[in-house]
């Protein structure tokens, strides 16, 4: 069942996406070598509670953790524990709120320090492959549409497409119909249609496409062990070009000063 959004219903998720954004900012004052990934997560929490709002992760299916924290060959889900970036270190951090009624979702690959040239590019080539994936997220085009540009633009740097995980509706729910997968045919799979809001969220890896469940059973970790990176944005369908509704501005702010 597809939930499309009123104008109104639209600002509200707005309202809760930008709140993920604020959030992953504070959270990147903090990310550096020596901090252990579970003070990110109590600054997170702490951060959106002061914000009226509730972590939408935390409790959901059983996640002890207001983020999840996906270090280096980590795809996502990753559980914040004691572990301490590193130099050298990349991190997904994946946030979402439930405020006023609505949820907001978006992650963010963070560099720690100093990181090798290749993955500093899957860095670059996976933030582009959601923006490749946003501009075709207009009315009239259809979900395979997404999938294809983010494939064609992961695979085309030399990267693979993770299968067996997708982005989603966002709403009333944290996760609505339709499933968002990063790989597909243009032309294909459900219509889009002003009003759905989804959520974006290219998960690309150095390496070969093949994942693996970690033994916590939440993360999930590239087969091979390389790295993997992942960039995610709640956008609203529209006629013209699709409305971002989470931001990378506050991040990036923060990232300049560091």
């Amino acid at each position: 069942m597809l939930y499309y959004k009123t104008k109104e219903e639209i600002e509200l998720i707005r309202i809760s996406s930008l709140l993920v954004g604020k959030t992953l900012a504070e959270v990147a004052k903090h990310i550096k070598p020596g901090v252990s990934c579970i003070e990110l997560d109590r600054i997170a929490d702490t951060f959106i509670q002061d914000h009226g709002a509730q972590a939408a992760f935390k409790g959901y299916d059983g996640f002890p953790n207001a983020l999840c924290v996906s270090v280096n060959a980590a795809v996502v889900h990753g559980i914040p524990g004691n572990y301490i970036l590193k130099d050298g270190d990349i991190v997904s951090i994946d946030c979402g709120v439930l405020q006023n009624g609505f949820y907001g979702d978006s992650a963010y690959t963070f560099a720690v320090g100093n990181i090798k040239p290749e993955m500093q590019q899957l860095l670059d080539t996976t933030k582009k492959c959601l923006a490749e994936g946003i501009k075709q997220a207009v009315t009239g085009k259809r979900i395979g549409d997404i999938g294809e540009a983010v494939q064609n633009c992961a695979e085309g740097a030399g990267f693979s497409v993770v299968r067996e995980l997708v982005g989603h509706g966002v709403g009333r729910h944290l996760h609505e119909a339709p499933e968002v997968p990063n790989y597909g045919k243009k032309g294909r799979g459900t219509l889009l249609q002003t009003g759905l809001v989804i959520a974006i969220e290219p998960m690309i890896n150095l390496g070969k496409k093949e994942v693996i469940r970690d033994k916590d059973n939440w993360t999930i970790k590239t087969a091979d062990g390389k790295v993997s990176a992942h960039f995610e944005h709640t956008i609203a369908v529209q006629k013209e070009k699709a409305d971002v509704l989470s931001t990378f501005d506050y991040i990036e702010e923060v990232l300049k000063t560091k």
